[in-house]
């Protein structure tokens, strides 16, 4: 299959393989700009080009930023719909049948990765660095998205003294530490907020995450194998990272109290954010 770059009109080679994607593109001149348009051809599906390298730079930037405020919005507005006693999961799903205007994002324990926890703030440290700016929609969507881990533990810490139970002694298995689904990547995930504020207030981590391998926490959180056994002994079981390679069979209904961060028990006992 043959498909055009946005470049030159010129032709380029499409894997069926590969994933549809897209790259802006730049160079310090033309020739510059077609070497580089060319490298990125073998990578991404469409390839476009942009005035020069600082917008090409700021394009990535715009579109992490733009993820980073969005979940931010959404986070807060699940948060106060859970003290409404409104279900915010079919709020969404009701207002992405609106066909413009509108595209879903969800809530979840908190952003990771590199892109979203790091990118808004070193574009928002640009601007104020070189023009003296604040950028207030970064800043508000940090203070939101930093602070659900924080409002995880809080929820599960409710959820325990509805049982009679402390956290202070309790054992909590945490189901997924990556900072997405099925990847190994746990660069700043949310998990670790989660985990560290446990074993602060005296509880009995256990891990597990088929995906990730050595992990900052392992030095105070056990890592397990998912089994029958370790479900039944946790006081309160966390979905963090909602890895398809999980039992949820195993999980539902042998778990006394699960808490699911990301929505993915939907329609059973579990505890949703």
């Amino acid at each position: 299959m043959r498909r055009r770059s946005r470049f030159d009109g010129g032709p380029r080679h499409h894997s069926p393989s590969r994933p549809d994607g897209c790259a802006p593109v730049s160079g310090l001149n033309a020739s510059s700009l077609e070497a580089v348009d060319g490298f990125y051809q073998t990578l991404v599906d469409t390839t476009v080009p942009v005035a020069g390298t600082r917008e090409a730079e700021m394009t990535k930037l715009l579109e992490n930023t733009f993820r980073h405020v969005n979940i931010a919005l959404v986070n807060e507005l699940a948060m106060h719909a859970k003290g409404l006693d409104i279900d915010i999961w079919n709020v969404i799903d009701a207002a992405k049948t609106k066909p413009f205007g509108f595209m879903p994002f969800y809530p979840g324990p908190g952003t990771g990765g590199h892109c979203l926890p790091v990118d808004p703030s070193y574009l928002s440290w640009q601007f104020e660095r070189q023009l003296g700016a604040i950028s207030r929609f970064v800043k508000i969507a940090n203070d939101v998205n930093e602070g659900m881990p924080g409002y995880v533990v809080q929820r599960v810490q409710a959820g325990l003294n509805d049982r009679l139970k402390p956290v202070k002694g309790s054992r909590v298995l945490v189901l997924g530490v990556a900072y997405k689904k099925n990847s190994n990547d746990a660069r700043e995930t949310p998990a670790t907020g989660v985990i560290r504020d446990l074993v602060k207030l005296g509880a009995d981590v256990r891990i597990h995450d088929s995906h990730v391998g050595a992990y900052e926490m392992d030095d105070v959180a056990a890592r397990v194998n998912l089994s029958a056994d370790e479900v039944a002994s946790a006081d309160a079981i966390i979905l963090i990272t909602d890895h398809d390679d999980v039992d949820y069979d195993l999980v539902l209904p042998r778990g006394d109290y699960v808490f699911d961060a990301r929505h993915r028990l939907a329609g059973t006992s579990a505890e949703q954010l």
